[in-house]
């Protein structure tokens, strides 16, 4: 799967997918995607990166809390 790194606008290439999934990950493995060689593999901060879009990835993918909200207001209706 490819992502942009947002500053740059250059593609990355994610070689380690369950770290893109999992919001407790800050950070992935990945690779610029430049020219016919593949480049070293490096570490990305994932709030760094977009979609090739420019869409913001998915809460989920980012955030450990992303749904405390709705999780309080279920067990707590009246707060």
């Amino acid at each position: 799967m490819f992502v942009k790194q947002r500053a740059s606008g250059k593609l990355v290439e994610v070689l380690s997918m369950r770290d893109l999934f999992n919001p407790t990950h800050v950070s992935l493995v990945g690779r610029f995607h430049a020219g016919e060689e593949a480049q070293d593999p490096e570490t990305f901060e994932k709030a760094s990166l977009i979609f090739c879009s420019g869409e913001e990835l998915p809460k989920c993918w980012t955030d450990i809390h992303y749904r405390d909200e709705e999780v309080h207001h279920h067990y707590h209706p009246h707060s």
